[in-house]
């Protein structure tokens, strides 16, 4: 699905994909966050952790009517308050996508994937 955008001067047309990727990359931007995690994972039980051109792959981009939701599957570090984190990247992605595509984003949901505990 994509979504349409009609201006003065033609149409506009926004996929999911084009979103995910926006999202994802607000996303990891946040203070706690490791990276992203594969929806198509969690049956698994094992996070990998997906690279910059993939984000797509760990954001879910729902379209109800006019309303617009998001999930996003993320892996944070270890020893951060997780709630927080969640808080901060649902604020980051909502602004971001407003900002950049013009869209109101009805919800942002998190899931927490796993928790990274970093080797120094």
């Amino acid at each position: 699905m994509s979504i349409e955008l009609h201006t003065n001067d033609g149409q506009v047309t926004i996929t999911n994909e084009v979103i995910a990727t926006i999202a994802g990359g607000a996303a990891v931007e946040c203070y706690g966050i490791v990276g992203m995690a594969s929806k198509s994972q969690i049956r698994d039980g094992i996070a990998e952790i997906l690279r910059k051109e993939n984000f797509s792959k760990g954001v879910i981009v729902r379209q109800e009517q006019h309303h617009l939701h998001i999930d996003m599957y993320i892996i944070v570090s270890y020893g951060t308050k997780i709630s927080e984190i969640a808080h901060n990247v649902q604020s980051k992605v909502k602004y971001t996508l407003s900002q950049s595509l013009g869209l109101d984003i009805d919800s942002v949901n998190i899931f927490i994937q796993g928790v990274r505990v970093t080797q120094e």
